[in-house]
């Protein structure tokens, strides 16, 4: 038996085009192990936009390095990886394969080394790949990969390639198997979801067709960009009722300076602007619980050139905007983008983690004071595993919930209603509620 074993970093695509990798490599009778030590091809799918993904590959080397001298293990690496890690790795790795040849990946693995890693190629025809789900669940569905609008800071465009939208046929036949096999909860995957376009269906069409579909499952996407998410789309969104209320709209700054250095086409007017017509959409088209709406968001500190002042105003912004989960990281420069070729890294590290511990005590306020609105009240849960005697899923809001159960039944994938008795910053307590 020839066995493989995939180790994955970075976003939900990235996961997503690993269930597909999966199941090319079950289809010529390769098949999973969990243990490294017993597989015989060996697939990393890279992620790039933070040095630590890359530094966590660069510490896999040495055992990678043995399994080949000990075990005879062919090793892939594919994903997001820039020019000059695919130069160095290149003498590690027996293949460097782009994930947009993954229908060709036999015919390569049949030489003994092989590298293509074109990714302006806009063939997405892998993507026709039936994947093999990680779960039974929920189910990750890419409606297009890439990107072209080149924030200064961001190498997604430079080792995703342009943005393509893949069929709207495609996407409606995988939703609708996934559906059939009882999936309760649905993501649209993209680099920019709400710029998906394929001939004459948008992404608020697109959401309208899913919302449509017979059977009990929630919608949810990742990433949106905030110059996109027009008016059109806030009212589908909020008039969809399948779409659970939780978005994430990455502002990442609230200083209009750094924003513009950043190449993000929005100013801090036009993103307060969407934020409270999206509140206000679920407000008017939602009932009860439904309306209200988690809103996350993805915030850079230490930016280059951004003073103290300018970080104070992104906090300012980030509480008045009452961000209920965030995504903080600290700017790392990325090769190949234009911050990193015309702009110095002046914000020092030390400072950078004052500035994400700051805007993390204020996040810590914002989601206690989110969650505190469920308490004592009955909401649906999406559970998904078990964990020293308490069950754990996903609400609607997306929020952490653990719960009692009624009874020893296998709950896992389920949608069931808990009573929530007390809550923290990060999560909710609760007893399922007898229905």
């Amino acid at each position: 038996m020839r066995y493989y074993h995939i180790i994955t970093f970075g976003c939900q695509m990235n996961f997503s085009d690993s269930e597909r990798i999966a199941s090319l490599l079950e289809s010529i009778n390769f098949r999973y192990t969990p243990d490294i030590t017993k597989a015989k091809l060996i697939v990393i799918n890279a992620c790039s936009v933070r040095q630590k993904a890359i530094d966590r590959i660069y510490g896999l080397l040495p055992k990678l390095r043995k399994l080949q001298k000990e075990n005879k293990a062919k090793i892939i690496l594919t994903g997001c990886v820039t020019k000059q890690d695919q130069r160095f790795f290149s003498q590690y790795f027996d293949y460097l394969l782009s994930i947009k040849t993954l229908p060709q990946w036999p015919e390569f693995l049949k030489k003994r080394k092989y590298f293509t890693f074109n990714v302006n190629n806009k063939d997405i025809s892998y993507l026709k790949i039936k994947p093999k789900y990680s779960n039974k669940y929920s189910a990750f569905i890419p409606i297009s990969t890439g990107c072209n609008n080149f924030c200064s800071f961001c190498i997604v465009p430079f080792v995703r390639g342009p943005e393509i939208s893949r069929p709207a046929k495609d996407i409606i036949q995988e939703v609708e198997n996934v559906i059939s096999q009882g999936y309760k909860e649905i993501w649209l995957l993209g680099q920019n979801v709400d710029s998906y376009k394929y001939k004459n269906i948008k992404f608020s069409e697109l959401i309208k067709e899913i919302n449509a579909l017979p059977g009990e499952f929630w919608i949810r996407f990742m990433s949106p960009l905030p110059q996109d998410f027009s008016p059109r789309i806030i009212k589908t969104l909020a008039s969809s009722k399948k779409f659970a209320p939780w978005i994430n709209l990455p502002m990442q700054s609230g200083d209009d300076y750094i924003l513009k250095k950043m190449n993000r086409r929005y100013s801090v007017k036009e993103f307060k602007h969407i934020v409270k017509e999206t509140r206000n959409a679920f407000k008017k088209y939602r009932n009860g619980l439904d309306k209200i709406l988690s809103l996350s968001t993805d915030i850079i500190v230490g930016f280059p050139g951004e003073t103290n002042k300018m970080f104070l105003e992104t906090a300012k912004v980030f509480k008045q905007l009452h961000f209920d989960m965030a995504y903080i990281s600290e700017y790392s420069s990325r090769p190949g983008t234009a911050a990193s070729l015309t702009m110095q890294d002046d914000v020092p590290h030390s400072e950078k983690e004052k500035r994400k511990r700051m805007l993390n005590k204020i996040l810590e306020n914002n989601a206690f004071a989110f969650n505190k609105k469920f308490l004592h009240k009955t909401i649906d849960v999406l559970v998904e595993n078990k964990i020293k005697g308490l069950w754990k899923g996903k609400s609607r809001q997306y929020k952490t919930v653990e719960f009692k159960a009624l009874s020893n039944k296998d709950l896992i994938g389920n949608f069931i209603k808990v009573k929530i008795d007390s809550v923290t910053p990060w999560g909710m307590h609760g007893v399922e509620v007898q229905t």
